[in-house]
């Protein structure tokens, strides 16, 4: 790293030791919330120290640009291609935890819409969209940090977090009101992104040998599994190898499905390198979750991934979460146990395992981990 780079922070800020354990959770921003975006858009030279991360944790070199995640043509389920469109994808969620896909039920012209009322809600004036800004309760709102740990290094990213599913905790009034388009729109996605999360269900059950509906049974069916929306804004940034957009982790919940710009960013982990994501047009990335792991008792597994910041262009991601009922126990299918394959984890429900998500942000996979039995 430049010594100029270096120069703009104070390294003594940070330790090199482990993280320290949870606090008992009282969910309070710790520190005042600042803006990412109004922070870039002051024209600073140099990153503020809260966003620089430790010099070993830093997005440098273990790059594998040869390498890209499998891209899998979901028209395939539909026709003779079927067996061998089922293979592609049991093969990525074992190999990779990570695929895009195209040709999967969402128009390109839902899609389109989608970025565009999400970009708009960010080109707002910052005082429209504080009337929106979020409780670390429950995160839904506009947001600029995840976890209520105090002092922690901060992610060079803002977002805007809400839910679709449950119905009965989906509170549209809470959705963003500007711009108009915002809320017709985003009900519109996240309904084609349901039925992209019941038929990926489908056919992980039956490549796993179970029946069709199981994991989305395991997920509370269709009325009580959870699903709901976080569009990510990560501004151009003045020092982008001292920092990321969002830190290494896996994501806790289901499913993800991810719709980005035409920026890269999204980097996953295989071995010990990143793989960087290229954007495809139209298609959508899904990466296994935590749940998905404890549900198939390690068989597909939840894997890191990163996205990172450029100095020169804006990166923008919607991302939709397909997540277990937060009330139902989780734990490994009865039926994918036994012989070579003992139980790898305990039960219990979403909301027990996210606390922890929420109590101290995202720490690789350090929770899945925890829970695993055989670690």
């Amino acid at each position: 790293m430049a010594p100029a780079q270096v120069a703009c922070c104070d390294s003594s800020l940070f330790s090199s030791g482990p993280p320290p354990p949870p606090p008992s959770p009282r969910f309070e921003w710790p520190e005042p919330i600042q803006r990412v975006q109004s922070i870039a858009e002051s024209g600073i030279k140099c990153l503020p120290p809260r966003y620089v991360r430790p010099v070993e944790e830093r997005p440098s070199g273990h790059v594998l640009v040869e390498e890209q995640i499998p891209l899998i043509d979901m028209s395939g389920l539909l026709d003779e291609r079927r067996a061998k469109t089922m293979e592609e994808i049991s093969d990525a969620c074992k190999k990779w935890g990570f695929f895009q896909m195209i040709n999967h039920g969402m128009s390109s012209e839902l899609l389109n819409a989608g970025r565009d009322v999400s970009r708009r809600f960010f080109q707002l004036p910052l005082e429209e969209k504080q009337k929106h800004a979020n409780d670390p309760k429950t995160y839904v709102g506009y947001g600029s940090r995840i976890g209520v740990q105090k002092g922690v290094v901060l992610d060079w990213g803002d977002y805007y977090y809400h839910h679709f599913l449950p119905a009965s905790i989906r509170e549209e009034h809470k959705w963003p009101s500007k711009p108009l388009e915002y809320r017709p729109t985003m009900k519109e996605y996240c309904n084609g992104a349901l039925q992209v999360c019941r038929t990926l269900l489908s056919v992980f059950s039956q490549n796993l040998g179970l029946p069709p509906k199981y994991l989305e049974e395991a997920f509370g069916g269709e009325e009580d599994m959870g699903i709901c929306a976080r569009v990510n804004y990560y501004p151009v940034c003045p020092q982008p190898d001292l920092t990321f957009g969002l830190s290494p982790h896996s994501d806790p919940g289901g499913i993800t499905i991810l719709l980005q710009n035409d920026v890269s960013g999204l980097q996953v982990r295989k071995g010990d390198y990143w793989v960087p994501v290229r954007p495809v047009p139209d298609a959508l990335i899904i990466n296994l979750g935590d749940q998905i792991e404890i549900l198939t008792n390690g068989i597909y597994k939840s894997v890191e991934h990163r996205s990172i910041v450029n100095n020169n262009k804006e990166r923008m991601s919607i991302v939709i979460f397909c997540n277990p009922d937060g009330d139902k126990k989780v734990g490994p299918a009865k039926d994918l146990i036994g012989g070579s394959n003992p139980v790898k984890y305990r039960q219990m429900t979403f909301n027990e395992y996210r606390m922890f998500i929420r109590t101290t942000g995202t720490k690789g996979k350090s929770y899945v981990n925890s829970i695993n039995s055989t670690s």
